[in-house]
């Protein structure tokens, strides 16, 4: 016969299991600290949208739905940030993506996260866990390539731009008056257009990229114009914020804070993160943690006494703070964006396309173990 002891123990134990089942989050969405800190993106372009219609400055000064920007005159310009001239556009926004690639790798390559300088084992350290962030790096840079630079052709926002109707306008016009003069197709001789140039009427309708447009003196005009400022600074913040944030959560802050994210087992069963990776233990044999265990505090507790003393700001390391100060900046020119440049929508269309090359890099492998198997998951 089963002791009153024993019977509450048991049922406060199943009672347990059962409530941590419970409150286990959904692998096929972003955890709630995702969602905190992903809302900051809506919120400062919504933010910056209502300032831009509030501000009588930003109201009053001419507006040049073409070039999607205020008119770009001295007298009129409603702020210095509003220049597309303005030093932070042209030396980091421009170059956004070379400057989170630099702080991304400068992290890798020194955290000691991920460089084994710890008081215990982890997954987190390695070659292995190296090679699968530079995989997740790889797979946001491909997307950064196919909506902005190239897909198989034009850009997807090129794309984009031409599927709802924009052309180059200007010299369409040309190609018009030319077809018009020689009433020949290909290409067209005669005067050759303005300034003696040929333009070639077959090939026009690979002139589909507004760098292409912008070169032969033309006006991308007519379409939707994803907001490629929004796109950029939204995914590759968002991308510092994940690699980093969690390296940082996980291995280097207060005992028993448990890792919110879950993975779909092989067999189907949703677990903890990490709950499928071999650990080493102390008599270097491997052993699988099943989901959450005093071991696991125990190791953390050996890793802290490596950082005793020392709080967020040096958990962070130095190339921890490089990407702050990354982040940071994407975050104010994301606002300044917000407040000068582009319509509502297309800000809203940049944001929705990064945060689908942000939900198939981090959110998917959660349930797809094949996919996590090549590109992990960040801190593990």
């Amino acid at each position: 016969m089963t002791s009153p002891e024993l019977s509450n123990g048991a049922t406060s134990s199943s009672s347990s299991t059962s409530r941590g089942q419970q409150q286990r989050n959904n692998p096929y969405y972003p955890t709630p600290t995702e969602l905190v800190a992903l809302a900051l993106y809506p919120t400062l372009l919504l933010f910056g949208t209502l300032f831009s219609f509030l501000n009588p400055s930003v109201r009053s000064s001419p507006y040049d739905f073409i070039s999607q920007s205020h008119v770009q005159d001295s007298g009129a310009v409603p702020s210095y940030f509003a220049r597309k001239d303005n030093l932070f556009n042209v030396l980091f926004v421009k170059r956004a993506w070379f400057w989170i690639t630099v702080s991304f790798f400068g992290f890798l390559l020194t955290h000691p996260g991920y460089n084994g300088v710890r008081g215990g084992s982890g997954s987190g350290s390695g070659m292995g866990s190296k090679v699968r962030a530079t995989v997740r790096w790889a797979l946001v840079t491909l997307w950064w390539v196919f909506v902005t630079q190239w897909f198989f052709g034009p850009a997807i926002v090129d794309r984009g731009f031409r599927v709802t109707g924009g052309k180059c306008q200007e010299a369409q016009g040309r190609v018009n008056a030319q077809v018009k003069a020689d009433s020949m197709p290909g290409p067209v001789g005669g005067q050759g257009g303005e300034g003696g140039n040929v333009v070639d009427v077959a090939g026009f309708k690979e002139f589909v990229t507004a760098a292409a447009c912008k070169a032969a003196g033309g006006k991308w005009q007519g379409g939707h114009d994803i907001s490629g400022h929004v796109f950029l600074l939204v995914l590759g913040s968002a991308f510092l914020v994940q690699e980093v944030g969690w390296v940082v959560a996980k291995h280097y802050w207060r005992r028993n804070v448990r890792d919110e994210r879950t993975v779909v087992m092989h067999d189907g069963a949703v677990k903890s993160a990490g709950t499928d990776l071999p650990r080493e233990t102390t008599t270097g044999e491997e052993k699988r943690w099943d989901d959450y265990s005093p071991e696991m505090d125990e190791a953390r507790e050996a890793r802290e006494v490596v950082v005793a003393g020392g709080g967020l700001w040096d958990a962070l390391g130095h190339g921890g703070k490089m990407v702050l100060g990354v982040v940071g900046l994407s975050a104010w020119m994301l606002l300044m964006t917000a407040i000068y440049f582009h319509t509502w929508f297309e800000k809203l269309t940049g944001l929705l396309v990064a945060l689908m090359g942000l939900y198939f890099t981090y959110i998917v492998p959660r349930f797809v173990p094949a996919l996590r198997g090549i590109v992990g998951l960040p801190g593990l």
